[in-house]
């Protein structure tokens, strides 16, 4: 990519650069309860239902959507397809640029005029969920979480089942439940083996909490009932953008409730995901190959670009509640074993219809090393061996814990492009049943 340069002052390591635009929904501390589409630009946000409907000299593109940058999700715009969305996002980077351009000029001199106006400091605005999500899909593409969870559940030589390495393997989330970054999960209570060889459960709140890595995918395009989405439609088309995803997990409920039809009430509890959502085309450029891309797929589930992941840099830092903070993940994204195009073509091949705002995770992400794990269930070996945390051992998550995720593309010379956080704080569980 050429590097491009913004008239908006960032640093050189933003995540939000000219290269990025996300998309996302916020309220400011002026208008508290008005939730309306904006863009981030490096520690900026641009309100486009204000903008649009200025005297700027705004494009006639961009004054055709006031009323849909006017809504509290993105349902409406991101209904339009990544045509649209490709095309709004080529103007807002051509108003923003600081290179000379013809087509945008006077918008850009009326931008630049009056950025003190337009632009808002991240710290002057609320991020909220950015959809509203109909329904949820949680995979399980990231191989080598998958190898080490079947090594740790059902022993060496049994990691995979027969099935996993052909097509994209998920299971149904709850989508009530999904939280923009920053929100509180409360610490789950279900039915749980207490003892090591307990046959009998109890009811009692969760003692293996733990995070999971992943990305999510918001879906653009609605398909009718009986209308499969191929991979390319789906590449084209189908999906918006990708944020980071927290998928809390409860390990403990989990082990004793998944046989035989999977998670539930170990994972709906609680879904984190971060307010900015990065389009599609802003990710295209970093585009890798799948692990093992060379292996022989049904021709439904087969592509060029389609196939390929976004190479994303992955973390994730612990901050205990005395404030000390350790970094205890480093990896990426091109550990993933399918792209959201295929799982969207997988969902899709038998008929299954979506509906924009509707939500796809990537499953935890994991490289091969202890230190690029994705969930606190590997690197303790499901709680069989301890990992240090601010000089606090631990084997899973404590009460008054918040788990930080942040992800980011690219080279600072040709601008990042980046998620900001994903970051959510255990709260103790006070409830009472009944």
């Amino acid at each position: 990519m050429a590097p491009r340069k913004s008239w908006v002052q960032y640093e050189p390591d933003s995540h939000f650069s000219l290269a990025n635009i996300p998309f996302g929904i916020i309220s400011t501390t002026d208008q508290p309860d008005t939730r309306s589409v904006a863009i981030a630009i490096g520690d900026y946000a641009l309100n486009l239902a204000t903008y649009s409907t200025s005297s700027l000299n705004v494009p006639s593109a961009i004054q055709a959507l006031s009323s849909t940058f006017a809504q509290p999700t993105l349902n409406a715009f991101a209904a339009q397809g990544r045509s649209k969305t490709s095309e709004i996002r080529r103007i807002l980077q051509e108003i923003l640029t600081d290179e000379p351009s013809n087509e945008h000029a006077s918008a850009k001199a009326a931008a630049r005029s009056a950025k003190s106006d337009i632009l808002i400091p991240f710290s002057s605005i609320t991020l909220h969920i950015p959809f509203s999500i109909g329904d949820y899909t949680d995979f399980y593409v990231g191989l080598h979480h998958a190898m080490n969870c079947g090594r740790l559940m059902r022993g060496p030589g049994q990691e995979l089942q027969p099935n996993y390495l052909h097509l994209p393997v998920g299971y149904h989330g709850r989508a009530s439940s999904v939280v923009v970054s920053g929100t509180g999960i409360s610490r789950p209570r279900g039915q749980i083996l207490t003892a090591p060889g307990a046959s009998e459960p109890v009811l009692d709140l969760c003692r293996k909490l733990d995070f999971e890595l992943e990305l999510g995918c918001f879906v653009a395009k609605a398909n009718e009932m009986g209308t499969p989405v191929g991979v390319k439609r789906a590449f084209e088309e189908g999906l918006f953008g990708v944020v980071l995803m927290n998928d809390w997990s409860a390990r403990d409920i989990q082990t004793w409730e998944m046989v035989p039809l999977g998670p539930f009430n170990a994972k709906n509890f609680g879904t984190s995901v971060s307010g900015w959502v990065v389009t599609m085309d802003a990710l295209e450029p970093f585009l890798v190959p799948a692990l093992q891309g060379d292996r022989p797929l049904l021709d439904y589930l087969q592509g060029d670009k389609e196939s390929m992941v976004p190479d994303i840099k992955l973390d994730v830092t612990i901050e205990t509640p005395a404030g000390t903070r350790q970094k205890v993940t480093n990896t990426t994204s091109r550990n993933l074993l399918f792209s959201f195009p295929q799982m969207l073509a997988h969902h899709t091949v038998g008929g299954c219809p979506f509906n924009t705002g509707d939500l796809l995770g990537s499953g935890t992400i994991s490289g091969t090393e202890r230190g690029s794990f994705g969930s606190l269930f590997e690197q303790t070996d499901g709680g069989k061996s301890m990992i240090t945390i601010a000089e606090e051992p631990r084997t899973f998550l404590a009460d008054g814990d918040t788990v930080i995720f942040s992800g980011v593309c690219g080279e600072e010379e040709y601008g990042m492009v980046g998620f900001g956080e994903c970051k959510g704080t255990i709260l103790e569980n006070k409830t009472r049943m009944g």
